[in-house]
């Protein structure tokens, strides 16, 4: 079956070179265009894509605005933000949207390509760009993380999976879901997406 996508970006050379570069995948379908906001609140619920990627800087209504709207009503459909910009600010604004994803235009097209995939099999994805700016800054003292969770949650919000994080910790995968568990008790979460909305949040990504 193929992912249905929705491509939502101002810049028509750039439109047309992600349709034509996505159309290539064999199980990828690009179902509707838009180059404005409001175009793309419309064609969101009428061409009913399985992925909405959503450049932030439209012409008229911002990217964060458009998500929002979209959220209202169709909560379940994966955003992936694209944007021009690699700071925090940005990437903070568009989870709290409701965005899935983020992934800076500087990237290879490989990679929007991986993270359509992971977002539309409910995976968090942020760009490596973005996901480097990482550092152990404090907590919230209602998280009463230890040191060791708070490495474990840095790497989930970098997108390492279990077995990746168990190699750079020197630990087992086992230990390594331990941790997962105990921070998503401690806080309150329900799953990774989740966890790495909260990591962006609350201070793991550089102002």
């Amino acid at each position: 079956m193929s992912i249905r996508i929705a491509v939502a970006e101002d810049q028509r050379l750039i439109r047309e070179l992600l349709v034509t570069v996505l159309a290539r995948e064999t199980d990828f379908e690009v179902v509707a265009e838009a180059s404005t906001g409001r175009e793309t609140i419309v064609l969101a619920e009428s061409a009913h894509p399985d992925v909405l990627i959503l450049d932030i800087a439209l012409p008229d209504i911002d990217g964060m605005e458009v998500a929002r709207a979209v959220r209202k009503t169709q909560p379940k459909l994966p955003i992936l933000a694209l944007s021009i910009h690699e700071d925090s600010y940005f990437v903070r604004e568009m989870l709290r949207a409701g965005a899935d994803g983020y992934v800076v235009k500087s990237a290879a097209m490989t990679e929007l390509v991986q993270a359509i995939r992971s977002v539309t099999q409910g995976r968090m994805y942020l760009s490596p760009a973005i996901a480097r700016l990482a550092v152990g800054k404090a907590f919230p003292d209602s998280a009463t993380l230890t040191r060791r969770e708070r490495e474990v949650l840095v790497l989930i919000a970098n997108g390492k999976h279990s077995a990746a994080i168990a190699a750079r910790l020197s630990i087992s995968v086992g230990t390594v879901e331990a941790h997962r568990r105990n921070i998503m008790t401690k806080l309150g979460l329900h799953s990774i997406a989740e966890l790495t909305k909260y990591a962006v949040r609350e201070g793991l990504t550089s102002s």
